[in-house]
């Protein structure tokens, strides 16, 4: 990643180097066995125990001054966390939504965390790839670079939808839509030695890749549709696309992270069983969207391509039937699959 400017010289809270890395001893050893446990890694005890041995500052203390980040999802959870932390790094803040109205809203909210801050709102709904195509065309006319895209928004959905383009709708939102806009994006990315910064899920360790030779998609087919595993499923072709995206892509640096367990409006209103078991526990929106916002500012060079939490990077895989499904003949696949999907809107 290029380095962030700063304001002045290094301070206490500077967001520097050594506060995010691929962790060694009795650290790396801790953070290891809370995940292996899942409840102490997931919840706010594992992010309470990281933030503090690696004694991490506040990345809405960076300096960003003029740079262009753009943000899908911005309105509610942890997207409006992370334009929250970024209002006051002096970037200028590009919102991409699908309610307008909500997203005025916002933009008075970050006006008051800081005078001054610049924003601009595009509407779009990324489960829309002609609405996609039409927003990051937008952006692209407006900026010729880009420091960061982040890939927030998303849904679990309780009934089996299909988009506009007849796409199962919880892979066009999380999966097609990013891919179509970073396509779009990426000469203006490649001009700002930008990044990409996706948003997935924990629950994407349950499945595994899917195959996408031949008639193979990721997507459920309606009679054995389930939102929760059809959510898993566009989680972990996340983790695909990112390291694909690193592979092909040596212009931009991509990262996909998890934010553990939060307490965000998704949660509560999509999984309120597992809210009401997990309450006590659950990290705060902002604990939760910590390392979006890190991955954003860090002046740290981080490796593309790998999957974070915490500010450090993690397992793809936890179990032993889903790391066998990791084939580069499947992650071809999906990223071919991908690519047919938005052909017709990229030129």
């Amino acid at each position: 990643m290029e380095p962030a400017r700063r304001r002045g010289r290094r301070h206490r809270g500077a967001v520097g180097r050594g506060e995010g890395r691929v962790v060694t001893g009795a650290r790396d050893f801790l953070s290891k066995a809370m995940d292996a446990a899942v409840i102490p890694g997931f919840s706010r005890i594992g992010y309470a125990v990281r933030s503090r041995t690696g004694e991490w500052s506040d990345p809405s203390r960076a300096d960003l001054e003029g740079r262009v980040v753009v943000v899908t999802g911005p309105t509610s959870g942890l997207g409006l966390e992370v334009v929250r932390m970024l209002a006051t790094t002096g970037a200028h803040l590009v919102l991409v939504a699908r309610d307008a109205a909500k997203c005025a809203g916002v933009v008075a909210e970050l006006e008051s965390i800081r005078p001054g801050v610049t924003t601009e709102v595009v509407t779009a709904d990324m489960a829309d790839l002609d609405g996609v195509a039409r927003a990051s065309r937008e952006i692209l006319a407006r900026h010729g670079a880009v420091h960061a895209l982040v890939h927030n928004a998303g849904a679990l959905l309780a009934r089996r939808e299909s988009s506009p383009q007849g796409f199962e709708t919880t892979v066009a939102c999380h999966v097609l839509g990013p891919h179509l806009m970073t396509t779009l994006l990426i000469p203006a990315l490649r001009a700002g030695a930008g990044r990409v910064v996706t948003v997935s899920s924990g629950g994407m360790y349950a499945v595994p890749v899917p195959d996408c030779t031949g008639a193979g998609t990721p997507e459920m087919a309606a009679d054995r549709w389930n939102g929760t595993r059809q959510y898993a499923i566009a989680k972990r072709v996340q983790i695909v696309m990112n390291a694909e995206w690193a592979r092909r892509e040596s212009g931009v640096t991509f990262a996909v992270m998890h934010p553990g367990w939060a307490d965000t409006p998704g949660v509560q209103g999509s999984i309120p069983a597992f809210r009401a078991v997990t309450s006590l526990i659950l990290r705060t929106p902002r604990q939760g969207a910590d390392t979006i916002a890190w991955l954003v500012v860090t002046d740290e060079k981080v490796p593309s391509g790998k999957f974070w939490c915490d500010r450090e990077t993690v397992p793809e895989h936890r179990i032993p039937g889903t790391r066998r499904s990791d084939s580069a003949a499947r992650r071809d696949s999906v990223w071919s699959w991908c690519e047919a999907a938005i052909a017709a809107r990229r030129g």
